[in-house]
Formats: structure tokens, sequence, C-alpha cells
């Protein structure tokens, strides 16, 4: 005769087929909770603010930032290292042009830095490197639009000379950089002064 299975390993057993199951189904949720919130945060990444831009101080910016080497390659496309210069040298003149005739020493060193920076940020690296070059022999004027605006020239003049192009009249640069000045004409003469007619030879004469 077979031996009757007692009713308490019965219980026994079905408590744990109860556990297993349970842990089963917990296990499975937890898995697909962890998955959607990996897919979630991936998702979120980009928008990720970076903490570090509320926690530097630019007083505190080492000046080894504005005269340290060049940051960009060297640029081996003729062509696009023309457009570039071209539009660098239009931007470069049309902000001394806009410059103030009287400025704040704070606006004076803002200047200055942006064209250290400049020339450490250039897209162009062996550019950038020959353009540090001429800063630490012809440091940037500052002290007025006047000095800025004639100093920029000089230097346009420089990289023109290395680059065997034609040189530039500092005395009417204008009319080749249309700086938008019209709007501080004076009275009487109809808001003319300081408007520059733009022939387009500039894209022939302004390379760097």
């Amino acid at each position: 005769m077979a031996r009757r299975t007692p009713i308490s390993a019965i219980i026994l057993l079905a408590v744990l087929a109860f556990f297993s199951i349970t842990y089963l189904f917990s296990s499975s949720g937890s898995g697909s909770s962890t998955s959607f919130g990996s897919g979630a945060a991936k998702a979120a990444a980009p928008l990720v603010k970076d903490s570090s831009a509320d926690t530097v101080d630019l007083g505190a910016v080492d000046s080894g930032i504005l005269l340290g080497e060049s940051i960009a390659p060297k640029l081996e496309n003729a062509t696009l290292k023309a457009e570039l210069g071209r539009a660098s040298w239009k931007l470069f003149h049309t902000m001394m042009a806009r410059f103030p005739e009287k400025p704040t020493a704070d606006e004076s060193l803002a200047l200055k830095t942006y064209i250290q920076l400049f020339a450490r940020l250039y897209p162009c690296g062996d550019c950038a490197r020959h353009f540090r070059g001429l800063l630490a022999k012809y440091p940037p004027q500052v002290s007025s639009r006047q000095a800025a605006a004639g100093w920029a020239c000089f230097v346009h003049n420089e990289v023109n000379t290395r680059l065997e192009k034609e040189q530039f009249d500092c005395n009417n640069i204008g009319d080749f950089y249309d700086c938008g000045c019209g709007e501080e004409g004076k009275d009487g003469k109809d808001g003319k002064e300081g408007e520059k007619k733009d022939d387009g030879s500039v894209e022939l004469r302004g390379d760097s």
C-alpha cells in the first residue's frame, strides 16, 4: 500500500510555490521599470544643464587662457580658408568701427580680451598662430575707436604683406567695410555721416 503524503508537507510545498511565483513576478516588474527608467534617462541627457557653467568665476580666469596656443587644427581647404578670412575681417573691422569713441575701462578690457580669445579660437589653426604672433608684436590698441580701427587696419596689412596681397589705405578702409554707422550721422547731414559704400572689392582683398 502506498504511503500517504503528510498534510503538513503538502502545505509546505504550496507555500514555497506561492513565494516562488511571487518572487518571479516581482523581479520581472522591477526589470521592466529599470529598463524604462534607463531609456528615459538617455532621452533626457541632452537637456541636462551643465552645472559647471554656474560655478565659473570669470574674474578668477587665469591670464594663460588669453595667451595660450591655438585651439583649432590646421585648415587644409584653401577655399574655406579664404571665405573664413573675408568673413572674419568684415566682422573685425565692423567691430572696431562700432567701438565707442571714448570707451570705459571695462569696454576697452572687453575688446582686448575678445581679440586675444579670437586669436586662440580662430577656426584655422595655422592662421591663428600667425595672428597671435602679430598680437605679441603689435598689442591691440583699445583706447578709442580711432585707435582700435587704425590698429586693425595695420595688422590686416601685415597679414596681406605676408600673403602678398594689396595693401589697404587705412584712411579709407571704410570704403571696403560698411560699419552701418548711418544712424550716427550729425544734424544737417541727413544721417549720411559714417555711411560707407561697398563696392564688393573686399571679396578679393580681405583674405587672411
